[in-house]
């Protein structure tokens, strides 16, 4: 947690829109991620956004947090559904909960006036049938009350922007953010992307193997590689960057730097 905080600080320098904290799996972390937040926010002065997922809660209990939050000045939440708990393979509702994020930000857009994001997935979410199956969830969780989508982390620009564009095709309009995750560990980024069904380019594989053992290496070629798929980005005129930090601001430091250099 010490950490985290300092984290916090060096990021706050970068002068980010907003900071995202995250669950653990199966909503482990829960009032850890509510104290982070309102930390955040009311001693380092971050914009924040809480993570709320539909794992393990209740609709009235889903009350009680945004309540909580609300009270607490935090008007940001990232809508998820939410992985399964750690041991299940696949997720189950609560009985008097939600079952999928749509029906979480319909509940939030009713009855409060925050700011709410939602999941999108470039290479289509690892449970769906297809892409199309799951970017139609995306529409649907737009219409029900999402301002904006954070996107999951993808290496090769081509997919995001076929999603997006089949997404603008679908009618949803608002922004779409792409998120970026600086590669600064090989066996760490595969085990991720295996979980999340995203996929690492074929020569990005190669030079990453040949590399591993050399931390320092792996971080400088994540930069680098980051960079370069960030400019492409901003060329392309995405209205942001959510950057995956892992509680971690030194790669994401030097990202920026190279972009505003």
């Amino acid at each position: 947690m010490t950490q985290l905080y300092q984290t916090l600080e060096e990021v706050k320098k970068l002068n980010p829109g907003f900071v995202s904290v995250t669950y653990g799996a199966g909503g482990s972390t829960r009032e850890k991620t509510f104290e982070i937040v309102k930390r955040a926010k009311s001693e380092i002065g971050l914009e924040v956004m809480a993570h709320l997922t539909c794992v393990g809660h209740s609709k009235q209990e889903i009350r009680n947090i945004l309540d909580e939050l609300a009270d607490s000045g935090i008007d940001n939440v990232v809508a998820l559904r939410g992985d399964p708990p750690q041991g299940n393979t696949s997720f189950v509702a609560d009985p008097n909960g939600f079952a999928h994020a749509d029906q979480l930000t319909e509940f939030i857009r009713a009855s409060y006036t925050m700011c709410i994001a939602v999941a999108g997935y470039p290479e289509g979410h690892i449970e769906a049938s297809d892409k199309e199956t799951d970017w139609n969830y995306l529409r649907g969780k737009v219409a029900a009350g999402a301002d904006f989508v954070i996107t999951q982390l993808f290496f090769d620009n081509q997919h995001f922007f076929a999603f997006e564009r089949r997404m603008r095709e679908k009618g949803v309009s608002v922004p779409i953010v792409p998120g970026i995750m600086p590669i600064t560990n090989y066996n760490q980024i595969v085990r991720f992307t295996k979980v999340c069904g995203a996929t690492i380019p074929e020569k990005v594989n190669r030079d990453l193997q040949s590399l591993q053992h050399d931390l320092d290496a792996v971080q400088q070629y994540g930069v680098k590689l980051a960079t370069e798929q960030c400019r492409g980005l901003i060329a392309h005129g995405v209205p942001g960057l959510h950057f995956y930090t892992l509680n971690k601001s030194t790669a994401t430091q030097e990202i920026i730097r190279n972009l505003t250099e």
